[in-house]
């Protein structure tokens, strides 16, 4: 990776947790700040990610676990090429909704795909970029998916089901007991959503 002067913050967490509700909050107070942002989202983050994210998420009947892993790998590979790298070389902070953890817990611990594979397919599809800090929005499986219900329909990700969503929840916490330096756990229930925001920037401010 080039020399890069940006922060990269991702965010992650199941299905529910509130992410996409935080990434707006924090990118609006960094921008108060004064700093650039760049709020994207993974699948989906450029033009031509846009189109996989429309086919991974939305496809209609049953799509293999590989061509599943390999569809997202591919959204972001073109994502870090079209999106990330630009903005961080500009030093923009970047706030990105999902990015390879997603993928160990969901294509690991959901599909079933070993880690240690996925951190090598991941470094090949990001050139090995990583966040420089990673907020873990946690919530209860259960209470997450009645969340993301109420938002309207679900996509494939979504309706994968309980088991399935319990098990990606435990490998997020896993890989945050793992990498404590980056991945930081924010417990979400029973917060409003401006306590957590001000919980999330407690720790990017140790970053900027």
């Amino acid at each position: 990776m080039a020399r890069r002067d940006g922060l990269f913050i991702s965010l992650e967490g199941p299905d529910g947790a509130g992410k996409s509700t935080q990434a707006g909050l924090l990118a609006a107070a960094l921008r108060r700040a004064g700093r650039k942002v760049l709020l994207t989202r993974e699948p989906g983050g450029s033009p031509q990610a846009a189109k996989i994210r429309k086919l991974v998420l939305g496809a209609k009947g049953f799509l293999s676990p590989a061509a599943e892993l390999l569809l997202f790998l591919a959204d972001r590979a073109q994502h870090v090429k079209d999106t990330l790298e630009p903005a961080l070389k500009k030093g923009q902070v970047v706030i990105c909704d999902r990015f390879g953890d997603s993928t160990l817990a969901y294509q690991g611990a959901g599909r079933g795909f070993k880690r240690d594979e996925l951190r090598r397919l991941n470094r090949f599809a990001t050139g090995g970029l990583k966040p420089d800090l990673t907020l873990l929005f946690d919530l209860a499986a259960p209470h997450g998916l009645r969340r993301a219900k109420r938002r309207g329909s679900a996509d494939r990700m979504e309706k994968a089901g309980a088991a399935f969503h319990a098990r990606v929840r435990a490998e997020f916490l896993a890989l945050a007991r793992s990498e404590p330096g980056r991945i930081k756990v924010i417990r979400v229930a029973g917060k409003a959503p401006e306590a957590v925001r001000d919980e999330a920037m407690g720790h990017i401010a140790r970053h900027l």
